[in-house]
């Protein structure tokens, strides 16, 4: 995720990182070379008396537009979610150790130890949508016996949740804690499990291929044959116009292909490590653990990942 300060318009109007421009370049130099092709070509097809103006692409565009938009709008949702699900996490955490402290004010190992349970969830997930190795995390986080069978579950983090759960039913049986306080516990373990299953869905389920597809195609042949449509009108101001009118609509799929898959480690994508740094750091405050790790903080290039 990137994390700029204000700037002027003007400088703004320049700033290559985070844009999508690098991605398309390609695309837009395949454009520029099709727009020199029909200047070249233009005085032999309108000798052979083909006309192709610009009213289909005035029709095809205005459709292409908004189903591009259709698409960003559902990639923006799906980004939406997953920072909510994440905010939820980071809420529920915190509720979480605060019943425990109060609950359990002189048990500080027991509070500890439940933290580090329910940091090493948070490592965890991240570590799970970015198919990332969450191995040092968890032996950094948790007993060697329980990192292990963590490590070995088809699903860590909810093998995660499990022993989280049995640690509190182990407070109830012992009378640590009671029915009321369980039962609000056991509220907020659900929502972490909700979180879980929602962000195991977005991660699991793209957005459909074959829409996708045709949407690709429609638009990288709308910006192939467009200045074979612009060059009668407009001759050597083609491949300026057509440059600038393809921009625009391949800039718009490619920002939905990236927000489509928020997880990632892309500099528009969330910034899970920052997230669960910030997880891990208020649950050590709570529990007055030291000491805290650094705050997150953006890199050079603005990014915070």
């Amino acid at each position: 995720m990137i994390i700029r300060p204000p700037q002027n318009w003007f400088v703004r109007l320049f700033n290559w990182h985070g844009s999508v421009l690098s991605m398309i370049i390609f695309r837009l130099g395949l454009n520029l070379f099709m727009s020199i092709v029909a200047i070249i070509a233009w005085p032999y097809y309108e000798n052979l008396n083909i006309h192709l103006t610009v009213a289909p692409f005035s029709l095809l565009g205005i459709a292409i537009a908004i189903f591009l938009g259709f698409r960003n709008n559902a990639s923006y949702s799906r980004y939406t979610e997953a920072r909510m699900l994440w905010g939820s996490v980071t809420i529920t955490s915190r509720s979480l150790m605060r019943q425990t402290v109060s609950a359990l004010p002189e048990d500080t190992a027991t509070q500890q130890k439940l933290s580090h349970y329910l940091t090493a969830f948070s490592w965890c997930l991240n570590h799970q949508l970015r198919q990332q190795d969450a191995t040092l995390d968890m032996q950094r986080l948790l007993p060697a016996d329980a990192a292990a069978e963590v490590m070995k579950s088809t699903s860590a983090c909810n093998r995660i949740l499990i022993f989280i759960g049995k640690e509190y039913a182990n407070l109830r049986r012992e009378g640590k804690i009671n029915d009321f306080v369980w039962q609000n516990i056991d509220e907020n373990l659900n929502e972490l499990s909700r979180c879980l299953g929602g962000c195991e869905r977005i991660a699991n389920t793209p957005v459909p291929f074959a829409y996708s597809l045709i949407l690709q195609r429609t638009v990288y042949l709308f910006c192939t044959l467009l200045p074979l449509a612009l060059v009668s009108d407009l001759h050597l101001m083609t491949p300026f116009v057509s440059a600038f009118i393809s921009y625009a609509f391949l800039s718009w799929d490619s920002i939905a292909e990236e927000m489509e898959h928020p997880f990632g480690t892309h500099p528009n994508n969330l910034a899970l490590n920052a997230i669960c740094t910030s997880i891990e750091r208020n649950l050590m405050d709570i529990t007055g653990q030291s000491p805290l790790p650094a705050l997150p903080v953006p890199d050079k290039r603005f990014n915070l990942i």
